[in-house]
Order: structure tokens, then C-alpha cells, then sequence
């Protein structure tokens, strides 16, 4: 897949290859953004021109200062690699500003959307752009003028509810794994290196890995959980700790993730690796002591392994 950077305004000598272009933020790429990309990959196919996607960086709710909006569900690295799994060709990565959020409407279909020589557009139903989102599917339309056909992708649902960044975010904060794996059509996946910590899991007989997220990720609700843990390609299932550790003193109270493999014992660290959260065993509590702690991670290292052994996880 090709990755472009732009931004706006594009230099007068920019050129770009005919193509069917999929426009959103898709934070996630989840079971609603899957269904805009793969009309845009379809529609490409027949038309026997480039898949696109157009994608912006920051997020425009943070460049305009909306809270909640500084970690995401897919870090741009991430995004890509999801775009690129997916069958995408190009991928124009927007520098997302002020001024760029500045652009009217109209302006941004003129100056910007048509210099990526779009023959057909793909959007969700409530796709907005330009000055104040004042752009809309009916936008689009209206200005099209002849030059690209346009889809609007109806809203995807999934046990009555509508499938959306905002709504899996939530889920996540509640610890709501199964309902966020359901939403976004596949586990819930973070990048990170291994770090040294304070080593603490080897003297009580669970070594742990000590997981530096690589970008700023949407972190679930402190609490245990049930995870797979990919390292070179291998997948190996564990249990997960999220949160500060509060039978242990920690004057900072940092948060951490904290991941312990089933049979395995390799020295990993400085090494990346993928945790895909599975789902949620329990709330993160402050024990008594040692021996509290331990009972209890074998509880919940026992309760793991039965439902990884029951339930057949995605």
C-alpha cells in the first residue's frame, strides 16, 4: 500500500492516479468503517482504478480541543496497517490544523478532494468536513457537478445498537471486552516493547512482561484480563494486569500494563509485541498481602485458562 502525507494547501504540481476514494477519520476501523473501506476497494475493482482512503491526523476533535480525544482506538501506525490488511492501494494521511478545519465546504471539494482525481466517492451517512462540519453527504452531492459519483453507506447495526468509535470507546472504559470485540469485528489489539520493571511477578511466581505502549492507545478499565500475546508471529495466552498495583506502594500511582504468558519464560526484553484483549476476569483490588495476592492471581490465572479452554475465542 501507498502512504501519501498532505497537506493543505496540496502544491500545483501534486498529481494523483484516478481512484474510487473512501473518506473518514475511521478511528478503530471497526465493523461500520470496514463496510465504507470495502465499497471503496469493490467499486475500485470494477472500475479497474486505485482503492483509496483518505484518513486525517490528529484526530479534529483534538485539534479543536474536545476532551477524550488525545488516545485512540487506532494510533495512525495501527490505522495503516489495518487499511493495508484490508486490500487498500493508497492511503492520503490529511495534516489535520486550524486552518485546515478553516476550509469551507465547498472549498475543501474544489481546492482539496478534487486534486486526488477522485471517479467515485465513498462515505459513511454521517460524514461531515469543512468549516464547522458544515459539510454533509447532501454536500457532497450538490457539488459534485458530474464529476465523481458518490455512495453513502447506511448505518451498520449490531444488537440494536450503532456501531461507533464513541460507543467502543465506552466499552473499553467499562471493561466491556466481548461487546467491543463484537463492534470492532475483531479483538481489541495494542503495540508495545517490553520494559524492565520492578520485577516483583518473579519473586512471587509470576513473572510478568511490563508493556510500554508504542502510541498513545485507548487503555481499558484498571482490572485483570484474559489476553493472547503475539511475539514474532507466535501467539501465547495469559492474563493481564491494568491498572497501579495498589497492594504494593507506588507514590507516582502510574498506571501500568503488566502481562503474564501461561508456560513460558523467555527473556523478552526490549522485544515488541501485540496484546489483544480477550476479555475482562475482574476489577483491579489492593490485597491484604502477599500471600492475598498470589491466591488470587491463581484464581484468576485458573479462571483464564477454563475459558480459554471453553469458549472459542476470536
Amino acid at each position: 500500500m501507498e502512504v501519501q502525507r498532505l497537506q493543505y494547501p496540496l502544491p500545483p504540481d501534486f498529481e494523483a492516479p484516478p481512484c474510487v476514494l473512501a473518506m473518514g477519520y475511521f478511528d478503530g476501523v471497526h465493523l461500520g468503517h470496514r463496510r465504507v473501506i470495502q465499497k471503496a476497494i469493490d467499486e475500485a475493482k470494477v472500475q479497474g482504478v486505485a482503492s483509496a482512503v483518505m484518513t486525517f491526523y490528529p484526530h479534529p476533535r483534538e485539534v479543536l480541543g474536545q476532551s477524550g480525544y488525545t488516545q485512540y482506538l487506532s494510533p495512525l501506525d495501527e490505522k495503516l496497517r489495518l487499511f493495508e490488511a484490508a486490500g487498500v492501494d493508497i492511503a492520503y494521511v490529511v495534516h489535520f490544523d486550524i486552518s485546515f478545519a478553516a476550509i469551507y465546504p465547498e472549498d475543501f471539494i474544489d481546492e482539496f478532494l478534487m486534486t486526488l482525481s477522485p471517479r467515485h466517492v465513498v462515505v459513511g451517512f454521517d460524514y461531515t468536513f469543512g468549516h464547522r462540519g458544515k459539510g454533509t453527504v447532501l454536500t457532497l452531492k450538490e457539488q459534485a457537478h458530474g464529476r465523481y459519483d458518490i455512495d453513502v453507506i447506511a448505518p451498520v447495526n449490531k444488537f440494536g445498537e450503532k456501531i461507533s468509535s464513541t460507543l467502543i470507546r465506552e466499552y473499553l472504559y467499562q471493561g466491556n471486552i466481548i461487546e467491543a470485540t463484537q463492534f470492532l469485528g475483531r479483538p481489541y489489539r495494542v503495540h508495545g516493547t517490553v520494559i524492565h520493571g520492578e520485577k516483583r511477578g518473579r519473586t512471587i511466581g509470576f513473572p510478568t512482561a511490563n508493556v510500554q505502549l508504542a502510541a498513545p492507545y485507548i487503555v481499558p478499565r484498571n482490572g485483570v484480563y484474559g489476553v493472547r500475546v503475539w511475539l514474532d508471529g507466535i501467539p501465547y495466552n495469559g492474563v493481564m494486569n491494568v491498572g497501579i498495583k495498589p497492594t504494593f506502594e507506588n507514590e507516582r500511582k502510574e498506571k501500568s500494563l503488566e502481562a503474564h504468558l501461561f508456560e513460558f519464560s523467555d527473556d523478552i526484553y526490549g522485544r515488541t509485541l501485540d496484546v489483544e484483549f480477550l476479555f475482562f476476569i475482574r476489577e483491579e483490588q489492593k490485597f491484604s498481602g502477599i500471600d492475598a495476592l498470589v491466591a488470587r492471581i491463581q484464581q484468576d490465572v485458573a479462571e483464564a485458562k477454563k475459558q480459554f479452554a471453553v469458549h472459542s475465542i476470536v
